[in-house]
């Protein structure tokens, strides 16, 4: 398992944000997106997850390798917790077996994700990287509205899920007790005003 960026450079609201910059992931690898707000992390995410073309550069994964969480939690508030994760397993063909207890949210499986407070949709929003059986994890800013044992809890997810091969690749402000590299993505801000020319998005993949 690999996830390369070469020469990578995107773009938002048509013009260059983030550029000249090359990822090399292998499985077990972390990799940590670090710059003030607006420095591009989100809209590097979005690319290396496919959301999105690049403005120049190259991406190489598998294809179906990179599960993407967003800000947005993605429940649907009139299901359940547990109606929530079966979903999302028959989605993306996964199991949920075990996941809820994983994210401290087996007691509030029959909760309707609407009842649940900020921190446990947002477990739960997390809880659906478990089931899609995808190697690959972006995230962005993932442990906003969780509290300090919750973030404890992720981070001994996101532990296990590199021990087993996994890749991830985070955007966040918090320090998270991972062995992971730093990308600073201030080194990498492009010329103001530069137009981006996106390259073929189906090129972009390998």
């Amino acid at each position: 398992m690999r996830l390369r960026a070469r020469d990578l450079a995107v773009s938002r609201g048509g013009l260059r944000v983030i550029e000249g910059v090359d990822v090399d992931l292998s499985a077990g690898d972390a990799l940590i997106l670090q710059g003030p707000n607006g420095a591009g992390k989100t809209t590097l995410l979005r690319t290396i997850a496919g959301l999105q073309p690049p403005a120049a550069g190259t991406i190489e994964a598998p294809e179906e390798s990179i599960a993407y969480a967003a800000h947005a939690d993605a429940v649907k508030p009139t299901l359940t917790a547990a109606e929530n994760l079966a979903f999302w397993a028959r989605v993306f063909g996964g199991s949920d077996r075990g996941v809820l207890a994983r994210f401290d949210l087996a007691d509030l499986a029959g909760r309707p994700a609407a009842r649940l407070s900020a921190g446990q949709r947002r477990r739960l929003g997390l809880a659906r990287l478990a089931v899609t059986g995808r190697p690959i994890w972006a995230l962005d800013e993932p442990t906003v509205s969780l509290d300090r044992g919750s973030v404890a809890r992720f981070t001994d997810v996101l532990r296990a899920h590199l021990g087993q091969g996994g890749i991830a690749i985070i955007a966040s402000h918090l320090e998270l007790d991972l062995p992971a590299r730093v990308l600073d993505l201030r080194a990498h801000r492009a010329a103001p005003g530069r137009v981006a020319r996106p390259s073929s998005f189906n090129e972009a993949f390998g």
